[in-house]
């Protein structure tokens, strides 16, 4: 909201500078976001007067005009101006030679004498963009025709004024007016707080509209009057107009003007019917009917339904209530007889109405948030005082028809638990005092305050809004900032757990970049990714697509990649750390779990695009199943894990594993299916995995070992076995019977050919054997590669390869 230090002050003139005023306010709870000058600096710019003003004698746009400065008509100025609105007689603004006006690149101008045309120019007369007052250069300023010649035109049209531009939370409409402000000021400062003098205007005629409010429910209070005889054509006082452009309203009639004038001093939105354009002599106010239309004052045609409150007369709907009026009863020039219209709308029959129709106006922004409803007769004789003084005419009673109201309840704060909550030791004579200049009635009753909220106060409803009005008026800025202080101890780490930190830090190490998804995902996700069909929906989710709660982290991560993708990143590696959601009728309720759903952490990966960074010394090769294999791996050590072929709905039928610990299941690992590889249009294959955090927490303890001081020996050993026989039980057999000096065993090669039997295949193994004594012999490693031949032949029917 915009207000001008100049308006403000007129209502509470605290000794603060402007600086420091809006330094106050915004401590104490009202931003000022800005505090801006009306006008740049300019100087040298005095009242003239034109006396003369003849045609150019060398230019048929430009005129001669002779100005002068004081009122001797002493030494009068010759210039130049081409502005279409000069004539003799008027007051303008005169920039004499030698003055400093604005520059458009921030750079002052120096006003100096030239000549145009071959006449000598000793001056300018300005315009508002000249000035930099605003961007209408259409023509030259043009001054009341009693600002004193020769006076400063900064002092004249009171330029050293500034504009708060302050940032209103929702809950303090009380603030949306000068008035509010002032009342916050006078409160902070001890100003003395001047508002407007209202007194009743009398009643010159019997003129009445009827009204009937059909909807108590929309409208709790409604108050009116007939004025006759307004000269619609008047102007608006330059002073009303100056104000309201400070404030960020466009002057538009002199009706219009003052309603939105006293908005914007008071906080009482009104509207002003043409009382000879409502048809059938009676006002309904009610709720809207389907299909009924009306056409409002901003050129828009809406439609209104059962939910949205409406001012009809017999012809239909004339205004949206609380939100604009209508066009077929708004004032104009041929205006004579008006009705003045100040309601209470009750808040929640105005919130969200207008932005249904894609618009916002002022008093919709005020009546959804609540507008003082004891004041609606008061303001109404304020409204009629300046319609009077403005345009003239005959005032008729004043009408107030009052349905339901809404009830300020007493709110009781306790000294003990403000102090508390603030942190501060407030006495409760100071307490008393804040209450007492924010205008708020109040007794004691103990050592607690009773405070009945004012009817313009709607936010004052429990005993914590009363501690927030202490605390500001006392000042957040003399509340000390203490850091806060807890009895920890250093617990030690187990060395027998991995934390999710350390988890984290070995698959930045294999190069993944994390990611923090939502928890609420796509339905689709589920289905695709988790099988899942049974999803744990949302009640209210924030988008319709985000709708259920994950069961997988794979959804997720697949489009992490797509987005990426998107972006023409060639090489993805993302992994996330989070909790999935899992019906479980064995889970109990407790402090961090619900009854009936399982939320266990999981470690989600995806690697997509080449194996390795582009380079000049290896061909690129798209990842597969065995690189992510390797992470896993170097992730779990030094645990070896298992990997056991199994069918998942999210990975590749033939390229998929479950991954087990100690015989136990504790995360899966494959290519992307072909068909979600299609669906979700992705290039190429990613390659996932999705492991169990609590798989990964336990780690072995370190175990010392003598490293031996004798070399190893190589024996590599080629068998043909049965086709479906796995690789897997191979290694379990030979570690199962190994003898005692074999330290490792890897397979270096799978063959299937042709010049191999019907059904056989062919692993190379390579075993390396040591001692810790002695170096072996060629005889006892002979020896050993033997017994694990035959280990391979007994239980496998496998065969040395020649």
């Amino acid at each position: 909201m915009r207000v001008p230090e100049s308006w403000l002050r007129s209502m509470a003139n605290p000794s603060q500078e402007t600086a420091a005023l809006a330094h106050l306010l915004t401590m104490s709870g009202l931003e000022v976001e800005s505090c801006e000058p009306i006008a740049p600096k300019f100087s040298g710019v005095v009242v003239g007067q034109l006396r003369v003003v003849e045609k150019h004698p060398n230019a048929d746009k430009l005129a001669l005009c002779s100005v002068v400065a004081d009122a001797t008509d002493s030494a009068p100025l010759a210039i130049v101006c081409g502005a279409p609105n000069v004539r003799a007689g008027m007051r303008v603004a005169l920039a004499r030679i030698g003055a400093r006006l604005p520059g458009d690149d921030g750079n002052p101008v120096e006003i100096r004498a030239t000549k145009v045309r071959g006449v000598e120019s000793q001056g300018m007369l300005c315009s508002a963009r000249e000035l930099g007052l605003s961007d209408d250069h259409s023509g030259i300023i043009e001054l009341a025709a009693d600002a004193p010649l020769g006076h400063d035109v900064r002092d004249v049209l009171a330029l050293e004024d500034q504009v708060f531009d302050i940032k209103l939370t929702p809950n303090r409409a009380d603030c949306l007016s000068v008035l509010g402000v002032a009342r916050e000021v006078a409160a902070l400062t001890g100003a003395l707080l001047e508002s407007p003098t209202i007194e009743p205007v009398p009643a010159q005629n019997d003129a009445r509209l009827p009204v009937r409010v059909l909807a108590p429910d929309l409208c709790g209070r409604f108050s009116g009057r007939v004025i006759c005889n307004v000269n619609a054509q008047a102007p608006t006082p330059d002073w009303m107009k100056q104000r309201l452009a400070r404030a960020g309203q466009r002057p538009i009639s002199a009706l219009v003007d003052i309603s939105n004038y006293v908005m914007l001093e008071l906080g009482r939105p009104s509207h002003i019917f043409d009382f000879d354009k409502v048809r059938g002599g009676v006002l309904d106010v009610r709720w809207g009917k389907q299909g009924e239309r009306v056409e409002l004052l901003n050129g828009q045609s809406v439609e209104v339904d059962e939910t949205v409150g409406v001012i009809a007369d017999a012809a239909g709907v004339e205004a949206l209530a609380g939100i604009m009026g209508g066009a077929a009863t708004a004032v104009s020039d041929a205006t004579r007889t008006i009705y003045i219209e100040a309601a209470f709308w009750w808040p929640q029959a105005v919130a969200g109405r207008a932005r249904r129709y894609n618009f916002s106006t002022e008093a919709a922004h005020r009546f959804e948030r609540g507008v003082d409803y004891a004041t609606t007769v008061e303001h109404i004789e304020h409204i009629t005082r300046l319609v009077l003084d403005v345009c003239g005419g005959e005032p008729g009673p004043i009408d107030d028809t009052v349905t339901v109201l809404p009830e300020r309840r007493p709110v009781r704060m306790r000294v003990a638990r403000a102090q508390k909550v603030i942190g501060v030791p407030i006495s409760g004579d100071e307490m008393a005092d804040v209450f007492r200049r924010l205008r708020l009635p109040f007794e004691w009753e103990g050592e607690a305050f009773v405070v009945t909220p004012p009817s313009y106060r709607f936010d004052l409803e429990i005993e914590e809004d009363l501690i927030e009005e202490v605390a500001r008026v006392h000042g957040f800025d003399r509340i000390p900032a203490h850091p806060p202080r807890a009895a920890a101890r250093m617990s030690a780490q187990p060395e027998g757990r991995r934390s999710l930190h350390a988890v984290r830090e070995r698959l930045a190490a294999c190069d993944y970049y994390e990611v923090i998804n939502f928890s609420f995902v796509e339905p689709a996700w589920e289905t695709d990714f988790a099988g899942c069909v049974d999803s744990i929906r949302l009640l209210n989710p924030i988008a319709s697509p985000q709708s259920v709660m994950r069961s997988s982290l794979m959804g997720s991560l697949i489009e992490n990649v797509r987005y990426n993708l998107a972006r023409k990143v060639p090489r993805i590696r993302v992994f996330e750390v989070g909790r999935v959601f899992l019906r479980d009728p064995a889970a109990a309720d407790g402090a961090l779990v619900v009854a009936g759903l399982r939320q266990p952490v999981r470690v989600g990966l995806a690697a997509f695009g080449p194996a390795r960074e582009e380079q000049w010394g290896e061909s690129t090769r798209v990842v597969d199943f065995f690189d992510v294999k390797a992470d896993v791996d170097a992730l779990f050590a030094p645990v070896a894990v298992r990997y056991e072929a199994a069918v998942h709905p999210a990975l590749h039928p033939g390229r998929a594993a479950r991954i087990l610990r100690d015989g136990v299941p504790v995360g899966w690992i494959g290519e992307l299916h072909p068909r979600w590889q299609r669906k979700y249009e992705l290039p190429s294959p990613v390659v996932l995995a999705e492991l169990e955090a609590e798989g990964l927490a336990s780690v072995p303890l370190p175990k010392a070992e003598v490293p031996s001081r004798f070399p190893g020996v190589v024996r590599d050993i080629a068998v043909l076995v049965d086709a479906e026989v796995s690789t897997q039980a191979l290694m379990d057999a030979i570690w199962t019977e190994t003898p005692k000096i074999v330290r490792q065993v890897e397979v270096f090669d799978l063959y299937q050919g042709t010049n191999l039997p019907a059904g056989r295949k062919s692993l190379a193994f390579r075993v390396v054997m040591q001692d810790t004594e002695r170096t072996l012999t060629d005889a006892e490693a002979d020896e050993a590669r033997d017994s694990i031949v035959a280990l391979l032949s007994r239980k496998f029917s496998a065969t040395l390869r020649s």
